[in-house]
């Protein structure tokens, strides 16, 4: 549908949760090892960031865009991640702050006038990685990642 608009966009909801997370390919579904719910979380933002990335070369028609929302008051951050949400509660962003970018990526028309492809926060470009996180991807492992999710989605077609 959104290939067929002369304003199509894409918004992928990602979380600063991902910014230390290196991209890994050995184990997308989780399904060998101990499950560690907070590093699976982090592990699929960044893998949404570098799909999107990925989405917008291959198709230039469409403006695709990741964000991160900020810490946000919400029923997941309360009960993922209590310990953090005691400390943090009097700092958080409420839900509509943080849909803020979002629905700025989706509607204005300045936000199209970015580059396609970037990480967003607070309507601005910033980077998909901390200093000294090593969280940084080779061009073939992201390729990697997109034929394993093009094969899992077969199973599904």
């Amino acid at each position: 549908m959104c290939c067929r608009s002369s304003d199509g966009r894409v918004v992928t909801v990602s979380s600063g949760g991902m910014l230390t997370s290196k991209l890994q390919l050995q184990d997308l579904q989780s399904e060998r090892g101990a499950f560690d719910g907070t590093m699976v979380y982090a592990q699929n933002k960044r893998q949404q960031v570098v799909m999107t990335r990925q989405w917008a070369a291959q198709h230039p028609g469409v403006h695709f865009s990741s964000m991160h929302p900020g810490w946000a008051d919400t029923p997941a951050v309360r009960s993922s991640m209590p310990q953090f949400y005691e400390k943090m509660k009097n700092k958080l962003r409420t839900a509509e702050q943080g849909a803020d970018t979002a629905v700025w990526l989706a509607v204005a028309k300045v936000a199209r006038q970015q580059p396609s492809g970037l990480f967003f926060q607070d309507r601005c470009a910033v980077s998909e990685h901390l200093p000294l996180a090593w969280s940084h991807s080779r061009p073939e492992e992201e390729a990697e990642l997109m034929t394993q999710l093009e094969a899992l989605s077969q199973q599904y077609r």
